[in-house]
């Protein structure tokens, strides 16, 4: 089985020295939360997701969820440690506390988020969207549907979803069948089916709020005919009491590769009562307040599997001993560990450097995404969500791809042992495997970026983040110059390839789109670079202070300005060449 230790120090480092953000810090109802308290957390985060959650990992992948007589089971330990998970407050930690909520900051939750999926990702999904459908319907509807759902989901006594997908369209919504039908009540009846539904239907909760996108009987074809609504499993009566069955059943569940804990179902609805949220035929604005910060969560899953991942090869690369290394430690003729081996240790800082570049750099959107909610200002409310909405492809797409490479590293470190069921590393490879895919494929990210983030009428997006970069490298300090000069240099790439998009973009769009996931990359690889900045700079400066974990800091940042951001010139040099050759191909 896998080990897992969360790396509390290096958030409550992020916390205390990169918090540094004047219009987060200007956010009122944050002003209570100290280190002291966000520490506290952390060390009972941590302890229930080593102790608790993590043993579930193997045990949902050997024991997967079952569909028994219409009943979801959920595998071995997950009811006792859900309920565990609800007493102790977790659902609750980010949710507003006029419903029950504890009302931390995103720049605690992705923190938890992060542990969460380190330790058991199936388990999580569970939780997970019902954060999701919470922020939806505490967005965009009445305050008698937040009374009545709110406080039971804030609880997690009730769960929720977020029903897309149909066997006609997947990112194609438009194509949409699921019909909603109003009653002379002003409810609806939903009829249509849906797939690869997360956590759909299962055993841990005493009620399930499917949030559906369908389409009224008089509603135009296409996504401007949409609309949003809130369909329960259990039909909720007025005194807040669970009443009978709603029209809604689980067809199957999905034999999976992955995150074989986790409940992916077909669900059929057979005129199910439901209400709408938000505007009639708005349906995909309001759900996209879910699906956006949904995004972000799965860049934040690709990177708590990346640091298990990595927690678990290098503990395996202090045992394992084979070989001579060049300057190993073993004089008398054995063989060394690995770890000895510069070719081990390169796979090592490659994972290190990445997984603490991203965090860094979540740890930054999270506190965009809390300024883009709540600062009292409306001008800077708005800069931050553009920042917010051109970082949420990136986050999503690069840490999920990253996590793919970090975990497959993670096998080829242990060998055939990390090929067998034994070490669980062949598992991470799994579960990692749906995070490039669901939620919009990282090519629709790509695309959406591009083709809607880049290109922006209302706004230069790009242009300004560039310039805020070039701020941040303004510094003097000397000890920051080699990297300052590399990521400046990528920068003028990152400058070139806009421009190089945008003017292809009136010229050959075919161009474009076969650019669209190098564009992609390099935007990542320069933000996280941004980053180790940030922390290279509170490293030189606060480095007599602790000079361990300061010159760690300092030389895993040397391996990523080194080895992983000239990976950028790749990148920009294909993508550059055009897409004649690609689309003139036959194939036969």
């Amino acid at each position: 089985m896998t080990i897992y230790t969360a790396p509390v120090e290096d958030m409550m480092f992020l916390y205390e020295n990169l918090r540094n953000n004047k219009n987060y810090n200007e956010i009122e109802k944050y002003k209570d939360v100290t280190p002291d308290l966000v520490k506290n957390i952390l060390e009972e985060a941590a302890k229930i997701n080593q102790n608790i959650i993590l043993p579930l990992a193997k045990s949902g992948d050997e024991n997967p969820t079952v569909l028994e007589n219409g009943i979801v089971r959920t595998p071995p330990g997950y009811k006792e440690a859900y309920k565990k998970y609800i007493e102790d407050g977790w659902t609750s930690l980010s949710c507003d506390p006029k419903f029950g909520g504890q009302g931390m900051p995103k720049t605690v939750s992705a923190f938890f988020d992060e542990m969460l999926s380190s330790a058991c990702l199936s388990f999580k999904l569970y939780s997970e969207l019902s954060i999701g459908a919470y922020n939806c319907i505490n967005h965009h509807a009445t305050d008698e549907i937040k009374n009545r759902y709110l406080p039971k989901m804030v609880e997690g006594k009730w769960s929720g979803t977020m029903c897309l997908t149909e066997p006609v369209c997947g990112t194609d919504l438009g194509l949409l069948k699921t019909k909603a039908v109003e009653q002379k009540d002003g409810s609806f009846k939903l009829s249509g089916q849906k797939i690869f539904i997360t956590s759909g239907d299962h055993d841990l909760t005493e009620n399930i709020i499917h949030l559906v996108i369908a389409r009224a009987s008089d509603s135009p074809s296409g996504t401007k005919g949409i609309s949003l609504f809130l369909v329960p499993k259990f039909i909720v009566k007025d005194d807040g009491s669970i009443g009978p069955r709603n029209g809604v059943s689980t067809g199957s569940i999905e034999s999976k590769m992955g995150i074989k804990g986790s409940a992916t179902c077909v669900l059929n609805f057979d005129d199910a009562v439901g209400y709408m949220i938000g505007p009639k035929n708005k349906g995909l604005n309001s759900m996209f307040t879910m699906m956006n910060l949904e995004r972000i969560v799965v860049g934040i899953q690709g990177l708590g599997i990346s640091e298990i991942a990595y927690q678990n090869s290098v503990n395996y690369a202090k045992e394992r001993k084979q070989g001579k290394a060049h300057n190993g430690k073993n004089q008398n003729g054995g063989a060394d560990l690995i770890i000895e081996h510069a070719d081990i240790r390169k796979s090592l800082l490659n994972m290190k450097s990445i997984i603490e570049g991203e965090r860094a750099l979540c740890f930054w959107l999270s506190q965009q995404t809390e300024v883009s909610l709540y600062h009292s200002d409306e001008k800077i409310r708005r800069e931050a969500s553009e920042l917010v909405s051109l970082m949420t492809p990136v986050v999503k797409s690069m840490f999920t791809d990253l996590g793919m490479e970090i975990t497959s590293d993670a096998m080829q470190i242990f060998g055939g042992y990390g090929y067998t069921k034994d070490q669980g590393i062949e598992q991470l490879y799994r579960d990692n495997r749906i995070t490039p895919i669901y939620e919009g494929t990282n090519s629709v990210q790509a695309i959406d970026l591009v083709f809607r983030k880049l290109v922006n009428k209302e706004s230069d997006i790009i242009n300004k983040y560039i310039e805020s970069l070039k701020k941040d490298l303004s510094s003097n300090n000397q000890e920051l110059k080699n990297f300052n000069e590399k990521l400046e240099n990528s920068l003028k790439t990152l400058i070139k390839f806009t421009d190089w998009i945008k003017d292809k973009m009136q010229k050959s769009k075919n161009d474009v789109s076969a650019a669209c996931n190098d564009y992609l990359k390099v935007l990542g690889y320069v933000a996280v670079a941004h980053s180790w900045i940030k922390v290279l700079e509170v490293s030189y400066k606060n480095y007599e202070t602790n000079k361990q974990f300061y010159e760690d800091k300092i030389n895993t940042a040397k391996y990523y300005f080194e080895r992983v951001l000239p990976r950028i010139e790749s990148h920009y040099i294909t993508a550059v060449s055009g897409s004649d050759y690609i689309m003139s191909h036959k194939f036969n």
